[in-house]
């Protein structure tokens, strides 16, 4: 079993809604919705584009997916989430834009975000002591000899290669798209997500995934709104 400390809206919240429609699961519950209705893509296309993405469900990575340390718990690990997001506030981004990253579409932020990059930073240090090291076999799925010389270390101190300087906030729309296909499914998701990207967006809780088991797709175990004012909701 693994675990995973990432930001995804609530449950009820139209951009969690529609990424689910489109990413064909929803993370809180397990269910598989509809496929939506685009007039670039077929069903099957937005299948095929959003199988890889699918299985982890609409979130961005704060702490990438860890298997506990011998000397921790789940229960206190989950104590542990809903206290620093008691104490953390809520961060209002310009919005958020579909980009290009290494081949794959996400949602980034518009414009430069300190404050949550602050906010990254923090939780990668902050739940270390949760996460047991890397086996070999996990730091060679990483393809450690692709890595820079930074990303390799921060694989090894901190489980994730992506972390303070190299962090890059980003929720993850699809797989690699091919060069040929690459317009078409940029326009499935501007008509898609235009009407929930129209407003400005906030990272307002974090969420506890788990993995139950290697391969399984990664559900939201308990959600924790960011400040004093708690909602928890545990699936």
């Amino acid at each position: 079993m693994r675990y995973a400390i990432y930001f995804t809206p609530g449950q009820n919240d139209p951009l969690t809604r529609t990424a689910a429609s489109w990413l064909g699961r929803d993370p809180f519950t397990g269910a598989q919705p509809p496929s939506p209705a685009v007039t670039q893509l077929t069903p099957s296309e937005i299948a095929y584009h959003t199988a890889s993405a699918r299985r982890y469900g609409f979130h961005a990575t704060l702490k990438a997916p860890f298997h506990l340390a011998q000397d921790q718990t789940e229960a206190g690990l989950d104590d542990a989430v809903a206290t620093f997001a008691a104490g953390a506030d809520p961060i209002l981004l310009s919005r958020l834009t579909p980009a290009r990253i290494d081949g794959f579409i996400a949602l980034v932020p518009g414009s430069p975000a300190p404050d949550l990059d602050r906010l990254a930073g923090e939780i990668v240090t902050v739940f270390d002591r949760f996460r047991a090291p890397l086996s070999d076999a996990e730091v060679r799925r990483r393809n450690p000899d692709a890595l820079r010389p930074d990303e390799f270390r921060n694989l090894v101190r901190w489980g994730y290669p992506y972390v303070f300087e190299s962090f890059r906030f980003h929720m993850t729309l699809t797989g690699r798209v091919a060069d040929a296909d690459l317009a078409r499914v940029r326009a499935a998701i501007d008509e898609l997500f235009a009407a929930v990207l129209e407003r400005p967006a906030t990272v307002d809780g974090l969420a506890l995934f788990v993995e139950p088991e290697p391969g399984a797709p990664f559900l939201v175990k308990s959600w924790y709104r960011l400040g004093r004012r708690q909602e928890r909701k545990t699936a």
